[in-house]
């Protein structure tokens, strides 16, 4: 079965591509069916603006469409910048963003922060599953390592010493929040597919 992914990046691909490969399943970006869509993110909530994404997709392809919505949540800011993280600040880049967040964070006495991802599929007949999973660490005081993208040079694991940024891909997925929210949705779509007949090889 071809899944669209509700997005223009390829690092997201090669992420969900991994963690559904046991399900023998085709994801593809939007691009790759010639769409090129930005719906506008209007909900109030991860979950909301994922399943706003996954559904203009799935309308536009008439195929079933995966979307994520995920972002970093600092306990200091009050959870911010959380669903903006993508546009934090309104700066274009994520290099910009990185270095307002951490000044933001000057004099900070917490900087305890989690990255929450949440994943909805949208199918043609109207069925929609989610899915949700978080990663737990700090603000580095300082961006460290050159993976990565989005917050994940200054977003900190304490437990294993090192910036999402400084983590090979494999230990990403193993850990971050999308890599948890991808397990979680490989189980719930798994059971999807064999309650309606699919099996997990088509």
């Amino acid at each position: 079965m071809k899944f669209v992914l509700a997005s223009h990046n390829r690092g997201k691909l090669r992420e969900m591509q991994a963690i559904l490969a046991s399900l023998d399943v085709e994801v593809v970006l939007q691009s790759d069916v010639g769409l090129a869509l930005e719906p506008e993110e209007t909900g109030t909530t991860f979950a909301e603006n994922a399943a706003i994404k996954a559904k203009a997709v799935m309308e536009a392809s008439g195929l079933p469409s995966i979307a994520d919505d995920s972002g970093l949540c600092v306990d200091w800011l009050g959870g911010a910048p959380g669903i903006y993280s993508a546009r934090y600040g309104g700066l274009d880049s994520d290099e910009a963003r990185c270095r307002l967040l951490l000044e933001s964070l000057q004099g900070a006495t917490n900087r305890a922060a989690h990255f929450h991802s949440a994943v909805v599929c949208a199918f043609p007949d109207g069925d929609v599953l989610e899915a949700s999973g978080d990663c737990f660490g700090t603000i580095a005081y300082a961006p460290r390592g050159e993976g990565g993208f989005g917050y994940d040079p200054v977003f900190f694991l304490p437990e294993l010493r090192k910036t999402f940024a400084q983590l090979t891909p494999e230990e990403k997925n193993a850990v971050s929040h999308r890599g948890n929210a991808l397990r979680a949705f490989a189980a719930v779509l798994k059971n999807y597919l064999e309650k309606n007949g699919y099996g997990t090889d088509q």
